[in-house]
């Protein structure tokens, strides 16, 4: 359908700058915010903008479903000793999975919408803007009559986890009632990522949506228990595109233990393929990760990495090869991204390393198939 030369520039606009409402495009075409509307329901009608948020026909963007909470984060001043206090340094910042991995890829320059719940209070009006302002659409995160959540790091002065302890109320409470109306947005993303925070119904709900539209979808496990609730949604009549566990958590999704051995691995990633997963991607800490792809097997060695902070080295691994599956690279290229977001997340003290996309960009070039 012919477009008139005002829609034209709202779209010229809005591609420059996604993140415009109707009031800043008012101001920038010189007009009235109904002007505005009027012409933005007709691109709407013409099928050039999709759902709300005004996602531009054809511009890929990725929808991450998962927890959203502020980190707390206690690092000991020395030698942290239990049953003790320890002088420490206490800082809070915006995490929870989902919302860490939906920020790192805004870092990275990626359209991506967020669907999570937070609560009707101080803490989640603060989360949701600093969100926003990271480049993250949150219009469809959902209000919880249950606090904000919260996640609490007590680290030793190397910065290294001693132990974690999370508050997900809200998280726990959402119901797919409260995502209905993101159906489309799943269906039209490039990839969907599914953080195991999420309650199991909903998730089950998501991988619906998404292999109904032939959509990719990218498992995020976090932890053993996590990945223990949702295994029994893999499933060979539902494929899932890439599930990303370390050793422990894939051997919660395969139902048996699993030593840290290339061999057991493998075993047990091949009896997740016949569950319907096509790319197991095993994180293996120092020793880097093992992708069982279903006619490659590929050992990828860790980037070197000086640590400051290992808090959300993980969300950093699933966010770099997400990012990668976003640009067009192969399973292999964007595991290999995914270690250099990893390695440049925990030099930072950063959760979600602002400059994230920049540190990508100067990474040395051996860096085969991370660079952008």
């Amino acid at each position: 359908m012919t477009l008139s030369p005002r829609e034209r520039e709202i779209l010229a606009l809005l591609r420059a700058q996604p993140m415009l409402d109707a009031a800043g495009l008012a101001r920038s075409l010189g007009t009235t915010k109904g002007a505005v509307a009027v012409a933005l329901s007709s691109l709407t009608q013409k099928g050039e903008i999709v759902g709300r948020g005004y996602l531009l026909r054809g511009e890929p963007w990725a929808v991450v479903v998962g927890g959203a909470a502020w980190d707390i984060k206690a690092r000991s001043l020395g030698m942290a000793r239990l049953h003790t206090s320890n002088p420490a340094v206490v800082t809070r910042t915006p995490g929870g999975v989902g919302r860490n991995i939906a920020e790192g890829l805004a870092r990275l320059g990626e359209r991506v919408h967020l669907l999570a719940a937070v609560g009707m209070d101080a803490a989640g009006r603060e989360l949701l803007a600093r969100t926003a302002d990271a480049g993250v659409y949150v219009d469809r995160v959902a209000e919880s009559p249950q606090p904000t959540g919260s996640y609490l790091a007590a680290l030793d002065a190397s910065g290294e986890l001693v132990i974690g302890l999370s508050d997900f109320a809200a998280t726990d409470a959402m119901d797919v009632a409260a995502l209905s109306n993101a159906q489309e947005l799943i269906g039209r993303a490039a990839v969907v990522v599914v953080d195991a925070n999420i309650p199991v119904d909903v998730a089950a709900w998501v991988l619906g949506v998404a292999d109904a539209r032939g959509v990719r979808v990218v498992l995020e496990p976090v932890s053993v228990a996590k990945a223990a609730r949702v295994a029994p949604l893999l499933t060979s009549d539902r494929p899932v595109f890439a599930v990303t566990p370390n050793a422990d958590e894939l051997g919660a999704l395969a139902g048996r233990p699993v030593a840290h051995s290339e061999d057991d691995i493998l075993a047990a990633a091949r009896t997740l393929q016949d569950r319907g997963v096509v790319h197991v991607w095993v994180s293996r800490g120092d020793e880097g990760s093992l992708l069982v792809s279903p006619e490659r097997v590929v050992a990828i060695p860790a980037v070197p990495a000086r640590v400051d902070d290992v808090t959300g080295a993980g969300d950093a691994l699933t966010t770099g090869f997400v990012h990668g599956l976003l640009r067009g690279d192969d399973p292999e290229a964007a595991a290999r991204r995914g270690h250099l977001a990893a390695a440049l997340t925990v030099a930072s003290s950063h959760t979600v390393r602002p400059d994230l996309g920049a540190a990508i960009a100067a990474a040395p070039a051996e860096n085969e198939g991370a660079r952008p």
